[in-house]
C-alpha cells in the first residue's frame, strides 16, 4: 500500500523558516510532501514574458529545492490549474491532509473554496493557517462589530490587540525531519513556464538594520538609501512578517506603522472586495475621466516632462521598483493632473511592480485619486515641482534615471499642473453632485 503523506503547499510563503501552515503540517505525524504550483490563471494574466516575478519565484523555490534535497527531501513543483494539479496528485499519491497558508484576495479566496471542495470530495482534509499578516480578516474591528475605514483608530486598535503571542515564531526549520524521503523531484526551468529569464537586481534577503534605525527621517527622498526594501520578500514571503514586525515595534514607530497599512490595505480588500474594480467611495463613479491615451503612453514612459514623475516611472520600467514616495506622486499626476482613470494607473503598476500587492496597490491608487479609504481629499492635490525640490533638491534621483535631464532631448511639460488642478476640482466638484 502506498505511503500516507501531507502535502504542504507553497504560496505566498517562501521559507522554510517560521512558517505557520508549513510548522504544523510537519507536526502531523505524516510525512509531508512540499508542493507550489506555477499558477496558469496566473501566468496567463502577465504581459510580460520576462516578468521579474516569475524570476523571483523561481530563484527562492529553487533555494527552497537545494535545501529540501540537502535533508534527502524534495518539492514538487506543478504547471497548471491548481485542480487539476490536485486530481492529478490525488491519483499519485495517499494524502492524508493538504496543509497552507491563508491568502486573502479574490482569486486566492475562490481558488481555495474550489480546491477544499475537491479534496473533501476526496476524504482530504484541507488545513490554513494565518501567517502573512498579524491580524487578519476580522482580528481588527471597531467595537460595535464593523469595519475600520479610516487608518488612525484601526491603527491604535491593532497595537492593543497585540499580545506576547503576536510575534511569536513557528520553528518549523526545528521540524524538518517530517519532510519525506525521496529523490530530487524534476524542477522545471522559466523557458519551460512560458517565460524567460529575468537576472534583474533582486533586493537582498536581511533585514537592514541601520535604514530601519533612521527610517522616519530618511524614508522620503528616493536619492538615497533611506527605506528597507523588504517589500517583495514580505509579498512573497520569502522573510517572515512576525520577525519584521517585532523588530519593526521594537526599532521605529514609522517603520511600524507603515507596516500596519499593509496589512490595513489588506482587511479592507478582505472586507470590501468590489474595490478591486470600483471605488471604495461610490459617489466617485460619477467622475468624468478624460483617459488620453497619448498622454498616459508618457506617462507610462516616462516623459511627461515633470522630472520626478519622469525617474519615478523609468526607475520602475528598468528595475521592477520605484520609491514609495514617487509612487504617490505619480499615482496623482496621472489621476489629478491628466484625469486618467485610477485603474489605467493601478494596472500599469500591476505588470511591472516585483512587490506588486493587490490590496496595497489598490489602496494606494484609490487614496492618490481620492476615492478610496481614508483618502487624501480630492482637492489636495500634489505640485511635482515642489515634491522635487521638496524630496529631491540636489537632483540626485532624478539625474540617475534622466540622463537628458537639462538638455533638449528632454520634453517640455505635457500639461500646465496649476491650469490642470483647476480642470480637476471642477470634474470632481461636478461628479459629487450628480
Amino acid at each position: 500500500m502506498a505511503q500516507t503523506v501531507s502535502i504542504f503547499w507553497f504560496r505566498r510563503d517562501l521559507r522554510l523558516n517560521d512558517n505557520a501552515g508549513l510548522q504544523a503540517a510537519l507536526r502531523n505525524g505524516n510525512p509531508v510532501l512540499p508542493l507550489f504550483i506555477f499558477d496558469t490563471n496566473i501566468l496567463n494574466e502577465l504581459e510580460d514574458k520576462d516578468d521579474r516575478r516569475v524570476s523571483f519565484i523561481h530563484k527562492h523555490l529553487f533555494e527552497i529545492k537545494t535545501n529540501l534535497e540537502d535533508k534527502g527531501s524534495s518539492i514538487l513543483v506543478k504547471h497548471g490549474k491548481p485542480a487539476e494539479v490536485f486530481r492529478e496528485i490525488i491519483s499519485n499519491y495517499n494524502i492524508a491532509k493538504v496543509y497552507t497558508n491563508r491568502d486573502y484576495e479574490p482569486y486566492a479566496r475562490e481558488r481555495d473554496k474550489e480546491t477544499e471542495q475537491l479534496l473533501n470530495n476526496n476524504g482530504i482534509d484541507f488545513l490554513s493557517y494565518k501567517d502573512q499578516v498579524i491580524h487578519e480578516k476580522d482580528d481588527v474591528l471597531k467595537d460595535d462589530g464593523s469595519p475600520y475605514t479610516v487608518f488612525t483608530p484601526y491603527m491604535k486598535k491593532w497595537k492593543n490587540a497585540i499580545s506576547n503571542q503576536s510575534f511569536q515564531q513557528h520553528p518549523s526549520e526545528k521540524n524538518q525531519d517530517g519532510f519525506l524521503k525521496i529523490e530530487p523531484l524534476p524542477f522545471p526551468s522559466i523557458i519551460e513556464l512560458g517565460f524567460e529569464n529575468n537576472p534583474a537586481h533582486f533586493p537582498e534577503k536581511r533585514i537592514p538594520f541601520d535604514i530601519i534605525e533612521t527610517y522616519d527621517k530618511t524614508r522620503d527622498f528616493p536619492g538615497i538609501t533611506g527605506t528597507s526594501r523588504l517589500s517583495a520578500h514580505l509579498r512573497f514571503g520569502t522573510i517572515s512578517i512576525r520577525e519584521v514586525m517585532k523588530i519593526a515595534a521594537d526599532t521605529n514607530e514609522t517603520w511600524y506603522n507603515e507596516l500596519i497599512w499593509r496589512e490595513f490595505y489588506m482587511m479592507i480588500l478582505w472586507q470590501y472586495p468590489y474595490v478591486v474594480k470600483k471605488p471604495f467611495r461610490k459617489v466617485y463613479e460619477n467622475i468624468v475621466w478624460r483617459n488620453n491615451e497619448e498622454e498616459f503612453d508618457k506617462w507610462c514612459s516616462g516623459k511627461t516632462g515633470y522630472p520626478l514623475v519622469d525617474a519615478g516611472m523609468r526607475q520602475l520600467n528598468e528595475t521592477g521598483y520605484m520609491h514609495n514616495r514617487v509612487r504617490m506622486v505619480t499615482a496623482s499626476f496621472l489621476t489629478k493632473d491628466l484625469l486618467t482613470d485610477w485603474r489605467w494607473g493601478e494596472a500599469y503598476f500591476a505588470n511591472k511592480l516585483l512587490d506588486y500587492e493587490l490590496s496595497s496597490n489598490n489602496g494606494g491608487w484609490q487614496w492618490a485619486a481620492g476615492t478610496g479609504v481614508d483618502a487624501a481629499p480630492y482637492f489636495r492635490i500634489f505640485n511635482p515641482e515642489s515634491q522635487q525640490k521638496k524630496f529631491d533638491p540636489e537632483l540626485h534621483y532624478i539625474r540617475k534615471y534622466i540622463p537628458e535631464y537639462h538638455t533638449d532631448d528632454y520634453p517640455d511639460p505635457i500639461v500646465n499642473h496649476k491650469e490642470a488642478r483647476k480642470r480637476t476640482l471642477k470634474t470632481y466638484q461636478e461628479a459629487l453632485k450628480r
